[in-house]
């Protein structure tokens, strides 16, 4: 999208107005043969100083910086990634959207996340393929049908929409499923939440990175932070990276897997860990499934992409790792699964596999808090959900940074709770469940 991505300071004029994409201004365009489009955003040379420093530009680090610059005016921001925009974890995920959780303050974040979805391309003049296919949770035990039950409940006393489906319901939304009881995973019923689907992950990077620049800020690529720096009394003062020191009084941190790195360099330990989790994606065939169909129970999940694709998940691997790859039985044990459960996928043939580095948490939620250097605030922990709460995320640590405190979505996920035991234990609705 972006003309210089990957080029450092090319552009060094400041933020104009972006010409609105529309069937007008592809017509437009046309005519000149498409060499007329405008940057998506700029790629300016750091500035000495800043309000607000958001390390990392992915989507959560791109939604920080756009809602600080639209809904609390501070526009003097810079996003500083190490790569290239959205080249982490926002372009190696399986794209699932949904807020099907268990506890009243995971349904409440998640579900203001899918409504912020719901308004996204619109709000940012950029399609992002936002498709509310459906999303169906599958239960193959007796005990996890119950536990579902117990979910589905959780998620109406929320007044967030939500279906119970039993094996022929879901074999009416999803042909292709196998319900025979003798079968390894037998399919006891599951939950359908019919306003999930899934979104193109590329395009929520560059929709939120093209509408931050529009706001003056500036997203600064091949800028990795090698260091904070602090007054005498403990207050941050910028950030050493590998274009050089960069002031801010308020550093937000958004750098997923490596969130541990980081907070080992400004002196304190997060309770976190970062794991491969890998998906892979089949080649292309006709349309044969329009739901997001997911397992918690065998670690794997379904949907197919507007290329034809089977996108499939799996599990994390049981080693930390900073590896966008992982071990090779994880696959394994995921196609195994597929095939059990959709047999007429078992000739189709593999086109690639990667991996993304998620953290983790002890209770599989998130980390949005203030931390013990006045000035640095931390938001991470996501674990394999990230990519859901993209927009949520943004907006409630947005607001964070710019109050120095929580506001009540974000309020229960501050690091305070590892000291008080008031966790929010989300292993049965997340995990590996997306």
């Amino acid at each position: 999208m972006n003309a210089s991505a990957g080029r450092q300071g090319t552009t060094t004029s400041g933020p104009t107005a972006k010409q609105r994409y529309s069937i007008f201004a592809l017509a437009k365009n046309a005519l000149s043969y498409h060499e007329g489009w405008q940057q998506a955003w700029r790629s300016p040379e750091p500035k000495k100083a800043y309000d607000v420093i958001i390390v990392g530009g992915g989507g959560h680090g791109l939604t920080t910086a756009y809602y600080l610059a639209k809904l609390h005016g501070v526009r003097n921001v810079a996003v500083l990634e190490k790569g290239w925009i959205g080249g982490g974890n926002t372009g190696r995920n399986t794209t699932i959207i949904r807020s099907g959780y268990l506890w009243d303050e995971s349904i409440k974040l998640y579900d203001h996340a899918l409504k912020l979805w719901e308004g996204m391309s619109q709000e940012l003049n950029f399609n992002v393929m936002f498709s509310q296919r459906g999303v169906i949770n599958l239960a193959h035990s007796e005990h996890e049908w119950r536990e579902m039950r117990r979910r589905y409940e959780a998620i109406r006393l929320n007044g967030v929409d939500i279906e119970l489906v039993l094996p022929d319901d879901i074999k009416k939304l999803v042909p292709i499923i196998s319900i025979d009881p003798d079968i390894r995973y037998p399919v006891k019923g599951g939950i359908l939440q019919q306003r999930g689907g899934t979104a193109r992950h590329d395009a929520v990077a560059w929709g939120y990175a093209r509408a931050a620049d529009e706001l003056g800020v500036d997203i600064i690529q091949n800028c990795e932070v090698t260091g904070f720096e602090r007054a005498p009394e403990g207050q941050i003062i910028g950030v050493q990276t590998t274009r050089g020191f960069i002031a801010a009084n308020k550093v937000g941190c958004v750098p997923a897997g490596h969130s541990g790195v980081l907070a080992e360099m400004a002196g304190f330990m997060l309770p976190i860990q970062a794991r491969p989790l890998q998906a892979l994606v089949s080649e292309p065939i006709k349309p044969v499934i329009d739901k997001v169909v997911m397992s918690n129970a065998v670690h794997m999940y379904i949907s197919q992409s507007d290329k034809g694709e089977l996108v499939l998940g799996a599990g994390t691997d049981a080693y930390n790792s900073y590896a966008q790859r992982g071990s090779p039985n994880h696959p394994e044990h995921l196609m195994a699964a597929t095939v059990e459960l959709y047999p007429i996928t078992s000739r189709l043939r593999m086109l690639r596999q990667w991996g993304g580095i998620v953290d983790t948490c002890p209770d599989a939620s998130p980390i949005i808090s203030k931390t013990p250097v006045p000035g640095l605030y931390f938001n991470c922990g996501w674990g394999t959900g990230g990519f859901k709460a993209t927009p949520g995320s943004g907006h409630v640590f947005a607001d964070l940074i710019a109050h120095d405190r929580p506001n009540a979505l974000a309020a229960p996920y501050s690091l305070d709770r590892f000291r008080t035991g008031y966790l929010v234990d989300e292993h049965g609705a997340a995990g590996v469940a997306h």
